[in-house]
Order: C-alpha cells, then structure tokens, then sequence
C-alpha cells in the first residue's frame, strides 16, 4: 500500500483536521454508505426505550436514526472531527438531547451500559484483536441485547475475498465471546458485498 493510500485509509479510521472533515462528508453522503446504515440500523429491530451504543459512530448517520426511535442513544468515537459532525446533524434535526457523545472507543466502555443494542459499520477492520474486542462488547450487553456488526470492504484488490475473510473473522470472533443465534445478513450485493453479521447475548 502507497504511502498516500496509507494517510486516506487512516483519515477514515481516525479523522483529523481538514482531511477528516471531508472523509466525515464522504461517509455522510455516499449513497452506499447511508444505504448501509439505514438497512444496519432496521435490523436492529429498535423499540423506544431500547438503549443503543454506537462504536465509530462517525458523522452520525445511524445515530441520527436510532434517535427518530429511542431517546437512550450514545456514541462512540476516538476523532472529535467526528463528534463534531455528529453533534451538528443531531442538532439540525432536534435530536441532539437524546444522544450522548463520547470521545473513545472501546476503552471508554466500561462503566457504561449495560445496552440492548451495541452496533458498528466498518468499524471493525481498524480493530486488530477481534475476540477481544467482542468479549468487551459482550460484556456490555444486557442479557438479550443484539451486536450488529457491518462491513464492506473497498480498497481491498479482491473485494469479495476480503468481505469473506472478514465474515468468517467476525464470526469466529463473536463464537469466542460467547455470542449465540450468529447470523450474517446481505445489505448490499454487488462487486463491493457488504454484511450485517449479527450476534446475541444469551
């Protein structure tokens, strides 16, 4: 991988600056992505009342349509270009009081929850210990609670193989943390496959 290639891949795992404001819009407006968060966020199957954590929430997009449902909504974020954004699209639609914005990332999870829903959308190919990662969402779950977690590859030589690899990865890595009822759900077909796989807390 090139050395810019590099620098475009990190402004979309942590955001920064100028760079990270545009990749925020990029994430805002791509009409894959909303697509994305939008089939993500229906198989959440929110009722109002459900507490929902978002880790890499991002610009806000499925923050913003968990809290059109439910007023218990947090975010998770390391970048506060992100929040930043995030905080302003709650804002314009009157939104902002039932979220609430955290910068971090898994570390910050403790204390927190427990959650009826915990999601993420391309989130967790950044995340470079995935068992561990899922015993600590896992353990931030309230008995029941659903984990969804969706991922599309895109810069990847081979897409498909990618999406795969990483399905198979994501599975084994929630079988570990003790999730059950492991289901891997199509969004989006295609040359660039994306999947929603999720797990659930006995």
């Amino acid at each position: 991988m090139s050395a810019l290639k590099r620098h475009i891949v990190a402004q979309f795992a942590r955001p920064t600056g100028l760079l990270g404001r545009i990749a925020g819009a990029i994430m805002a407006r791509r009409a894959s992505n909303r697509l994305r968060n939008a089939r993500t966020v229906e198989l959440m199957e929110l009722t109002p009342g459900m507490r929902v954590l978002e880790l890499g929430c991002g610009p806000g997009l499925a923050l913003l349509a968990c809290a059109r449902i439910t007023s218990r909504v947090t975010g998770l974020d390391h970048s506060p270009v992100m929040l930043a954004q995030a905080r302003a699209r709650l804002a314009r639609e009157g939104l902002a009081d039932r979220v609430t914005l955290i910068q971090g990332g898994l570390d910050a999870l403790p204390g927190l929850g427990p959650f009826d829903r915990i999601v993420s959308l391309n989130v967790i190919q950044f995340l470079p210990d995935k068992p561990a990662a899922y015993r600590a969402l896992h353990t931030a779950l309230a008995p029941g609670g659903l984990c969804l977690t969706t991922y599309q590859p895109r810069l990847e030589s081979d897409v498909r193989s990618a999406a795969t690899r990483q399905t198979d990865a994501i599975t084994a890595a929630m079988q570990t943390a003790g999730f059950t009822d492991i289901t891997a759900h199509p969004i989006l077909t295609g040359e660039a496959p994306a999947t929603c796989i999720t797990g659930r807390r006995a």
